[in-house]
C-alpha cells in the first residue's frame, strides 16, 4: 500500500477522504450499539448503504472535476479563435 501525504491531495480527494473517517465512525457506532447477534447483519448493510453512497458521491465528483476541465479547454480554444480572428482583420485592415 502506498502512502500519501495529506498535502499531495486535491480539495474534493480531502472531502473524499474526511468522508471515509466519517463512515467508518458510524459503521463502528454501529456496530456497538447492536444488540448481540445482529452486530455483523446490521455492519454489513450498513457498509453496503455507505458504499454506495460513497460511490455515488465519488462519481460525481469526479464527472463535475471533468466537466470543469473540459470548460477550460473549451474558453482557451475559444479565446484563442477569437484572438486569431482579431489578429486577421487587424491585419487585413492594415494591407488596405
Amino acid at each position: 500500500m502506498s502512502s500519501l501525504s495529506w498535502e499531495q491531495l486535491s480539495p474534493e480527494e480531502r472531502m473524499l477522504a474526511e468522508q471515509v473517517v466519517v463512515q467508518y465512525r458510524a459503521l463502528r457506532a454501529a456496530c456497538a450499539a447492536a444488540p448481540d447477534g445482529k452486530v455483523l447483519g446490521r455492519a454489513e448493510r450498513l457498509a453496503v448503504e455507505q458504499g454506495r453512497e460513497m460511490t455515488r458521491r465519488t462519481l460525481e465528483t469526479a464527472l463535475q472535476q471533468e466537466a470543469a476541465e473540459v470548460e477550460k479547454k473549451v474558453a482557451r480554444a475559444g479565446s484563442a479563435a477569437i484572438a486569431k480572428r482579431r489578429g486577421l482583420t487587424a491585419d487585413a485592415k492594415s494591407a488596405t
